[in-house]
């Protein structure tokens, strides 16, 4: 998912933990730090999403992370550069990911 925000203008990349009439919880990157991130990944440097809460008050859009015609999504970009499939890396260990096959 993606998340806008004003005040001041920002853009946050990740999965949605919670979302409450206080805020948003997600856990992720600044998309301002994305090509840097994958690339520490991908070297196999230390890097782990933030988890962050954002006041319902800043958020001006939440949106789903989802390829556009040929441009594709940035879990897609994710993992392949990283060669790891991004809802497994960004969600926090309290919370199993399942593979599809079950």
């Amino acid at each position: 998912m993606l998340v806008t925000l004003h005040s001041p203008r920002e853009k946050f990349w990740g999965v949605l933990l919670e979302l409450t009439v206080a805020g948003v919880s997600v856990r992720g990157i600044d998309l301002n730090s994305f090509d840097d991130f994958t690339g520490m990944v991908r070297a196999g440097e230390p890097a782990s999403p933030t988890t962050a809460f954002f006041p319902l008050a800043r958020v001006e859009r939440v949106e789903l992370d989802t390829a556009n015609g040929t441009i594709p999504s940035l879990s897609e970009r994710f993992a392949e550069i990283t060669g790891r499939l991004a809802l497994r890396f960004l969600m926090p260990s309290e919370f199993p990911v399942e593979d599809a096959a079950g």
